[in-house]
């Protein structure tokens, strides 16, 4: 018996944006951006039920306009409406990452700290690994304890490059990883 997603009955849109980073699906409802997507996302990380591509979707619009002016260094935080589809734990680790200054970063055990829950450091890592909203919430500043590179949906590279162009700190990240 498969399990039916809570959010089954929103109708979610794409549309794709070309980007420094590859090709981005961006996916949003009548609620706010769900998720943006890697042209090599992992099929089921973001289970969304998509029904159409919509380029002209007034939410989708505005999240590439935002994203393209954050590509060409004119911002650093984005204001968007936000249709977060997760668990409560989920829901808490993505507020956590809204709340990491553009140029800096924190490690999963400083986020499962912030939130209240000192020992899911795995947990965290876990819903990082699934936040929907790529870039938005910056799932690409959470690094290791010892200031490593972790996974990341669009891979290393782009995280790596993220955080480049955000001018952060990146003397003690291991690129080559």
């Amino acid at each position: 018996m498969t399990k039916t997603p809570k959010n089954a009955e929103k109708h979610y849109v794409y549309r794709i944006m070309n980007s420094p980073v590859g090709d981005l699906k961006l996916v949003g409802s009548d609620d706010g951006l769900a998720a943006i997507l890697w042209d090599n996302d992992r099929p089921g990380r973001v289970p969304l039920v998509i029904v159409a591509e919509e380029d002209s979707h007034p939410v989708l619009l505005e999240a590439e306009r935002q994203l393209r002016e954050y590509f060409a260094g004119e911002r650093q935080a984005f204001d968007l409406p936000l249709d977060f589809a997760g668990t409560e734990f989920q829901q808490k680790v993505w507020q956590a990452l809204l709340a990491i200054p553009f140029g800096e970063t924190r490690s999963y055990r400083q986020i499962a700290t912030e939130i209240g829950a000192e020992k899911a450091i795995r947990a965290v890592g876990a819903a990082n690994g699934r936040n929907p909203i790529s870039i938005v919430a910056p799932c690409h500043r959470v690094v290791g304890s010892a200031g490593d590179l972790r996974g990341f949906a669009g891979g290393l590279e782009r995280k790596a490059y993220l955080l480049r162009l955000e001018g952060a700190d990146t003397k003690t990240f291991d690129f080559a990883a």
